[in-house]
């Protein structure tokens, strides 16, 4: 079964994705069973992407990224995931959660000392925002504080689940500067894997997404210059809401992949496997899986591509409210709601091979429930899409 757009994308936009599609199909493919059984890091690969110039998507030419838009930093997700979902998601991490926020937010001195870097693969980035016992209340629960100290700030705090945490060289990480704000007192600080007071406390095994690296963080009076903040003292808060639609969006075509895969997996093996003499793609039951996976794949592809154009024209300061955030949250709420809908679809058609830790679907079936919990769980968008619509 071929793998074909049906519109939503440009013709330098197709090019993309097939040349992200060919990079995994040709080199992350063959990387991802090592990946998944030893929860693997392959060193090699960033700096090969960035040769392509598949890094820095949404980053300006000036700092050494690609100057394109969302939708062409989607057909990238949307390749990897194809072939490698775990590699997928580092690179999301890296090429928008952490990076493409921090051309939106950081000063020109940042921007020029990090993003070049991050932009040739020399350098990966995360965002440790995270702790122990918060998750949905990031920022209202969050312990870590930052204290100003000369021309310093010490951080001091923990940060867990920490995607790219264990490799990666430049974090934005948010602390609170002032306690008695709540929420409103947070910054946001880039440091380096090399200050004094950063240790990567533990790396932690997860059911999916094994190769992608996640860790727990510990910053033991931490010393950053204060020339690293990013944004404003205090309002950190700016900083992580502008970046939520973004990541939200990113999500969506990257679970498209997956599900392309899945169902394209399902067809070749419904048309090999023999029951009763003939290819179990016969029996009326397995015709009906198929279909139902072809319509939800459409679905999240119309979804994802639409909810990426729209992220395009948000300005700067604009995200984290209104249409844009209802769109997102529902976007991804969508797509991983029938990612796992597709995926268990995917499974009861390879029978007893499905259930087998190494065979591909099941390694495809392990993603499904990351993204209902990762980037505000499926209550949370539930919660800010009813809001939205109340408010309206």
């Amino acid at each position: 079964m071929a793998l074909n757009e049906h519109g939503g994308l440009t013709d330098d936009q197709q090019q993309l994705l097939d040349l992200a599609d060919k990079f995994g199909r040709e080199v992350l493919f063959p990387l991802a069973p090592k990946m998944d059984d030893e929860e693997w890091w392959p060193e090699e690969v960033f700096p090969q992407l960035g040769e392509l110039g598949l890094l820095g998507i949404t980053v300006p030419e000036q700092y050494g990224g690609a100057g394109l838009d969302m939708m062409s930093a989607g057909a990238i997700a949307q390749g990897f995931a194809r072939w490698n979902h775990a590699f997928a998601l580092s690179w999301v991490v890296h090429d928008n959660i952490m990076m493409n926020n921090l051309y939106r937010n950081a000063s020109e001195f940042i921007r020029n000392k990090y993003l070049p870097r991050l932009c040739d693969g020399s350098s990966i980035g995360a965002l440790a925002l995270t702790e122990p016992g918060s998750g949905s209340d990031a920022l209202g629960s969050m312990r870590t504080t930052a204290t100003r100290d000369g021309d310093d700030f010490l951080l001091n705090g923990t940060k867990m689940f920490i995607t790219n945490g264990p490799v990666a060289d430049v974090l934005l990480v948010y602390a609170k500067t002032d306690v008695s704000r709540g929420a409103k007192g947070i910054t946001a600080f880039v440091v380096e894997k090399d200050f004094p007071g950063f240790n990567v406390a533990q790396k932690l095994t997860k059911m999916g997404y094994r190769g992608s690296q996640t860790a727990e963080l510990v910053f033991d009076n931490c010393r950053v210059p204060a020339e690293n903040v990013v944004g404003e003292v205090n309002m950190g808060h700016k900083v992580v809401m502008s970046g939520l639609d973004f990541e939200r969006a990113i999500l969506t075509p990257m679970l498209l992949g997956i599900c392309e895969r899945a169902l394209e997996i399902s067809v070749e093996y419904s048309q090999t496997r023999k029951q009763f003499d003939q290819p179990i793609s016969s029996f009326q039951m397995v015709q009906s899986r198929l279909a139902e996976m072809y319509m939800l794949v459409e679905a999240i592809r119309s979804y994802s591509y639409r909810v990426l154009s729209l992220t395009d024209s948000v300005e700067h300061g604009e995200g984290g409210r209104g249409e844009i955030h209802m769109q997102t949250a529902a976007a991804v709420m969508f797509a991983a709601n029938n990612t796992n809908i597709i995926l268990d679809n995917a499974v009861q058609i390879h029978g007893g091979s499905g259930y087998i830790w190494e065979t591909e679907v099941n390694r495809l079936f392990r993603s499904t429930k990351l993204m209902e919990i990762g980037a505000g769980t499926t209550e949370v968008r539930k919660v800010i899409i009813a809001e939205g619509l109340l408010q309206s």
